[in-house]
C-alpha cells in the first residue's frame, strides 16, 4: 500500500487540496497526519473535510494546544494574534464543539501498522512533542531517535524535510504541507510504499495568492504570514 505522510497543514486550505490530488494521482490509500491542522492560516474546517475523504491517522500537534488553551482562556487571544495570526481565532469560530473536542483529545504520539509495516507517529521528537529536529541537529540526537519496533519514525514540527536512515528503522520528516519554511509555493510531504518500504520526498507547486489576499485582509500586519509563503 501507498502511505502519504502529512505534517503541519496549518489551515492552508489550497496547499492540502494539491497535495490530495497528488496523492490520489499516486495511488495512495491511506493518509498519516503529524498534527497541527489549525494555525497561522484561516480553513480548518475545509481542512477537515478533504481530509474526511481519505483513510486516514491523525495525532496532535502544538497548535491544537495553543487553540485548546486559547478556548480555555480567552484573555491570551491578543498575544496569540500577535505571534501566530488569527487562524486560532478563526478555528474557534468555524469548528464546532464536538469537533473541537475531538482535536483536543488526540493522542500525542501513536503506532500505527500497516501491511505489517510499522510506523511511530510524533509531532516533535519522539521523546518530546514541543521539541524540534531539524536537518542539521547534531547526528547523534538523530540517531537517537531510532526504533527497534518500528519501520519508520515520523515527526513533524520543524517545517523543514528530510530523512535519515538508522540501525533499525528510518527516520522521515516530510515537511509542513501549509507553510513550508524551505521555499514558499510548494507544500511539502511525503510518500512511503509498504510493499517495499520505498520512501520519496515529495514537493508540490500550489498557487497561494487567494492566501496571499486572505492575509491581507485579516493579519495585515503579521507580514511574516506571508513572506514565509513566498520566501
Amino acid at each position: 500500500m501507498k502511505v502519504g505522510i502529512l505534517s503541519d497543514i496549518h489551515g492552508n486550505y489550497d496547499a492540502l487540496a494539491e497535495v490530495l490530488k497528488k496523492a490520489k494521482n499516486k495511488g495512495i490509500a491511506h493518509l498519516l497526519v503529524l498534527g497541527d491542522i489549525v494555525g497561522y492560516y484561516y480553513h480548518p474546517d475545509k481542512i477537515l473535510n478533504l481530509l474526511s475523504d481519505w483513510r486516514f491517522d491523525l495525532i496532535k500537534g502544538n497548535h491544537e494546544g495553543i487553540l485548546a488553551n486559547l478556548q480555555a482562556n480567552p484573555s491570551i487571544e491578543e498575544s496569540i494574534r500577535l505571534k501566530y495570526g488569527s487562524g486560532h481565532k478563526k478555528a474557534l469560530e468555524k469548528l464546532n464543539e464536538k469537533t473541537l473536542s475531538y482535536l483536543f483529545s488526540l493522542p500525542q504520539k501513536k503506532t500505527v501498522l500497516i501491511d505489517h509495516v510499522s510506523f511511530e507517529l510524533n509531532h516533535g521528537t519522539p521523546w518530546d512533542p514541543d521539541e524540534y529536529l531539524y536537518p542539521d541537529a547534531p547526528k547523534e540526537k538523530i540517531i537517537r531517535c531510532n526504533s527497534d519496533q518500528h519501520d519508520f519514525v515520523l515527526m513533524g514540527h520543524t517545517h523543514y524535510a528530510f530523512s535519515y536512515k538508522c540501525k533499525n528503522s528510518i527516520i522521515i520528516n516530510p515537511g509542513s504541507v501549509g507553510q513550508s519554511r524551505q521555499k514558499g509555493g510548494f507544500a511539502y510531504w511525503s510518500l512511503i510504499d509498504t510493499e517495499n518500504k520505498s520512501y520519496e520526498l515529495m514537493k508540490t507547486p500550489y498557487d497561494a495568492s487567494e492566501l496571499l489576499k486572505e492575509i491581507k485582509n485579516i493579519d495585515p500586519k503579521n507580514k511574516y504570514l506571508s513572506n514565509v509563503l513566498i520566501r
